[in-house]
């Protein structure tokens, strides 16, 4: 399901591969990146971060409490 014009108000990552989370408004607790491809774990982190710190909103799809895609504002 997308969730349109969000705020992302937190990144994490860990040292492990493809290990990303996000806290985005009007979704509840942190939410994971899907796996599965590193370059489009990469790019989902690097929309997350970009939004994050430059006060953008961002479209997420989500599925199974995942973030599969992220359209940056």
């Amino acid at each position: 399901m997308w969730h349109n014009n969000q705020t992302v108000t937190h990144t994490y990552t860990t040292v492990n591969a493809q290990n990303c989370y996000a806290i985005v408004n009007g979704l509840s607790g942190w939410k994971r990146v899907k796996t599965g491809n590193t370059d489009g774990v990469t790019n989902c982190f690097v929309a997350l971060c970009a939004a994050r710190a430059n006060g953008r909103p961002v479209d997420v799809y989500v599925v199974n409490d995942m973030i599969e895609r992220v359209t940056l504002r």
